[in-house]
């Protein structure tokens, strides 16, 4: 209660990652021990905020998560909702932390913010950023104005949507951008200042089925096409081509995606980090004139990881007939 009124109830689960880490003796290097009860006793001033529940989900790098586990996760955090949750908070490792997000809120249907954080320092480290962001990350959670908006990354006071967010550096405390548009939001003294209103959201339903596999490839200067040629053998259902520039591919590599894409949908991105594939600019073979002929997909602003994420979900709900007019958004 804070002066006779109910607090609002606030869910935390934790998944692992550098914000769970810590060292067991000086000079010794960090691993996941910290679970959610542990990580919110650092931030005390949580407690007068809201009534939180925690929960310990796993204690992992998120390079060991999967789609299976996300599941999981998103039953979890559907469940604290119907329980009345008007927030849920999620920690994970930061290393995949803009695909998890993606994952998540394609599949996530309230209005209630689901809003994930990690830490680029562990607990034991200097200056750790983890209890900040874990502070900041319930400050979005019991925002009004967050309602709506989906997942959100929550990371150095600053607010992503999970569409465009991006780690772009490996180690750097400001490793989160979202390239291209920016952050949608700041934590300010407390505060969450956003920049525009939320928009309408699509989601899509959960997957009936798990087992399939979506192939990522990156093209490069002087690549074969040996990899190319083994994705339809090997038994992938979809591939996803980081491109060059503006969705660009070699011609001998344009001569297979001409057969793949007939049998398997096949959508080419931009490897660059930053911009969208063109769709009308260049007709060269390989270029995206071309390859959009041979029946392939152009990703448009969407980066080839979280493409890679949408075509799984999209062939696992037997929607992947939808596939353009998802990257069209």
């Amino acid at each position: 209660m804070n002066g006779g009124v109910p607090l609002p109830r606030l869910s935390i689960g934790s998944l692992g990652g550098t914000v769970s880490m810590q060292a067991a003796a000086p000079g010794h290097a960090v691993r996941p021990t910290l679970g959610c009860d542990e990580q919110l006793a650092k931030v005390p001033q949580l407690r007068h905020m809201a009534d939180v529940e925690v929960a310990t989900l796993g204690l992992l790098p998120s390079a060991s998560l999967g789609f299976a586990a996300l599941l999981d996760v998103l039953a979890w955090a559907r469940s604290e909702v119907e329980r009345g949750a008007q927030g849920v908070i999620l920690t994970q490792g930061t290393d995949t932390l803009e695909e998890t997000a993606y994952f998540l809120d394609l599949l996530w249907p309230f209005d209630v913010p689901l809003v994930m954080t990690g830490a680029m320092r562990a607990a034991s480290q200097p200056g750790n950023d983890g209890p900040a962001n874990l502070l900041s990350a319930a400050q979005v959670a019991l925002a009004q104005g967050s309602r709506g908006r989906g997942v959100l990354v929550v990371m150095n006071d600053q607010v992503h949507c999970a569409a465009k967010v991006r780690k772009t550096a490996s180690l750097a405390l400001a490793a989160f951008e979202s390239p291209g548009c920016g952050r949608v939001g700041d934590v300010v003294e407390g505060a969450v200042v956003y920049r525009q209103p939320p928009g309408l959201r699509d989601v899509l339903p959960l997957p009936h089925r798990i087992e399939h596999r979506v192939a990522l490839l990156e093209v490069c200067l002087d690549a074969d096409t040996a990899l190319l040629q083994a994705v339809a053998p090997l038994g992938y259902e979809g591939l996803v081509i980081a491109a060059f520039g503006a969705g660009h591919v070699s011609g001998s590599w344009a001569a297979l995606l001409d057969q793949l894409a007939s049998a398997l949908p096949v959508i080419v991105a931009t490897r660059t980090g930053s911009g969208s594939t063109a769709r009308a600019t260049y007709e060269f073979a390989g270029a995206e004139i071309d390859l959009q002929r041979k029946g392939v997909h152009m990703a448009g602003q969407l980066c080839p990881r979280k493409c890679r994420i949408l075509l799984w979900l999209l062939l696992g709900t037997g929607e992947q007939t939808a596939l353009q007019s998802w990257l069209s958004q």
